[in-house]
């Protein structure tokens, strides 16, 4: 099957089978029309016979072509098991997705393979098989984004799925391991790597991080089973629920993540997590990190209520209209409702493995469009929040203004008031790069950020700001030691090595 994947592979690529010649040949009317799951403006497009054109009609859209418009590679398609041949049509058996790199940054994606999944399910296409195998989509972008890295050795993509991450990871880790509770999963993953030549990718079956115990990775990556079902409401969907309890396959796999990794290696991971009534989300979550013995940065980016959560899952498997719903629905909120449940929360959480006494943990929503890929930031981040524990520290033992600060870079200062004012009635400092956070600040900090280049030391800074404003001495500093913290963990300002 391999060579057959192989030659696939390049023939796709010499027809233009690619994101970007999908993206082309459809146009914005049908490529949009296409993600509001309505195909004919798609069809209409598509209608000219051209190798591409069959391809995406075959694959992308899941329609039967004639065999002539697959002319020379049917034999390949049929022995590959992605297509099947009758009355002079093929029809598609797999889906086959082009893929493009999403962490690179502006004007750097490229085409880096085919993902081969179940076909996708659409409403009024009948329920899915509970070992249904999804492709690439929206959740898995946005682990590629969080998982962007350096170059590392060696890589585990954990719940691997049709082999979204690890086709990903190729071009960056020397070698590659790949997990999945689901068989059927890993047959697939496998042809996603034949057909993309991505290399050898080591293919593991089992549950969290067994299939691999006693070893340990510099990276790893996962889009986990993640959503929160109710037990026994019927086909469990091994792509998406763990059949763990509540949210316990994400606790696990924080908590047990830093023993699976070399020390300084990072863990990224999408996660849920409940909401619970009179325990604040961040406490229950950031528990997990504490436990972990990890750096840890915990973000979410949206929640959704008992109800919305339920809905989203269950159109998502299309039981939308079955006769089904409305029981599978309310075993959802009566379970919900047990828990206490109060919300969903979805993020993403990124783990670093570090010999510090106390790991930087930081537990945040963030709801704003930050500078892709996420990941470039979050060791600069994790760096920022051990920072500010050791500027608190130094304030603690009255030595921290001998140090030195410097302004970060891409942070501008605005000032908000009246036309012709005499005094702003706010001063913004924002980052226009990066995470693109914004913090009110006083005088004393925005005078700070002015004039903090990693030069000189606070304490003289201090003074001179004191001086110019008319302002106690002692106050500037006491105000200072309040908020330059938050401010270097925020990434507004970076603590300059000492020599």
């Amino acid at each position: 099957m391999s060579d057959h994947l192989r030659r696939l592979g390049a023939a796709f690529e010499r027809a233009g089978y690619t994101v970007e010649g999908v993206r082309a040949l459809l146009g914005p009317v049908a490529g949009g029309a296409l993600a509001r799951d309505e195909i004919v403006p798609a069809l209409r497009a598509t209608g000219g016979g051209s190798p591409l054109e069959a391809l995406t009609r075959l694959f992308w859209l899941q329609v039967p072509v004639p065999v002539p418009a697959v002319d020379g590679l049917a034999d390949d398609l049929a022995a590959a098991g992605l297509v099947e041949v009758s009355a002079g049509e093929a029809r598609a058996l797999l889906r086959v997705q082009p893929l493009e790199s999403v962490a690179d940054g502006p004007g750097q994606v490229r085409h880096i393979g085919y993902v081969v999944s179940d076909l996708k399910a659409v409403p009024g296409s009948g329920t899915v098989r509970s070992d249904h195998v999804v492709g690439a989509g929206g959740a898995s972008a946005a682990l590629a984004r969080l998982a962007a890295h350096s170059p590392v050795d060696n890589a585990l993509d954990l719940g691997t799925g049709s082999g979204v991450q690890a086709l990903h990871l190729a071009g960056r880790a020397r070698r590659i391991t790949a997990t999945d509770v689901n068989p059927r999963a890993l047959r697939l993953a496998a042809m996603s790597v034949a057909l993309s030549g991505a290399g050898d990718v080591e293919l593991l079956e089992g549950p969290l991080l067994e299939p691999v115990a006693g070893r340990r990775f510099d990276l790893i990556v996962s889009n986990p089973p993640f959503v929160i079902a109710p037990p026994g409401a019927g086909t469990r969907y091994v792509y998406r629920e763990s059949g763990l309890p509540g949210d316990d396959f994400c606790r696990r796999l924080v908590t047990e993540a830093r023993d699976a990794l070399n020390e300084g290696g990072h863990c990224r991971l999408l996660a849920n997590w409940l909401q619970v009534k009179d325990v604040p989300w961040e406490e229950r979550v950031g528990a997990w990190a504490e436990e972990s013995g990890c750096d840890a940065w915990i973000v979410r980016r949206d929640v959704q209520d008992p109800a919305e959560y339920a809905e989203l899952w269950l159109r998502d498997s299309c039981e939308v209209g079955t006769p089904e719903y409305r029981e599978r629905y309310g075993a959802w909120l009566d379970h919900f409702e047990r828990q206490g449940v109060t919300g969903i929360g979805f993020g993403w959480i990124a783990l670093r493995r570090t010999g510090a006494a106390r790991p930087a943990v930081r537990v945040e929503e963030l709801r704003h469009q930050i500078e892709e890929p996420a990941g470039a930031h979050v060791g600069e981040l994790l760096d920022r929040l051990a920072e500010a524990e050791e500027f608190s520290t130094a304030c603690g033992q009255g030595t921290a203004f001998a140090r030195r600060l410097r302004t970060a870079a891409g942070v501008v200062q605005e000032q908000i008031g009246p036309p012709g004012a005499e005094d702003p009635e706010r001063i913004l400092l924002r980052q226009t790069a990066r995470l693109r956070r914004v913090a009110g600040v006083g005088t004393v900090e925005a005078a700070l950020a002015g004039v903090c280049d990693g030069t000189i030391a606070l304490d003289p800074l201090l003074d001179a700001i004191a001086q110019l404003m008319g302002l106690d001495r002692d106050q500037v500093r006491a105000h200072a030691e309040a908020v330059l913290p938050e401010l270097i963990a925020d990434g507004f300002f970076e603590l300059v090595p000492e020599n």
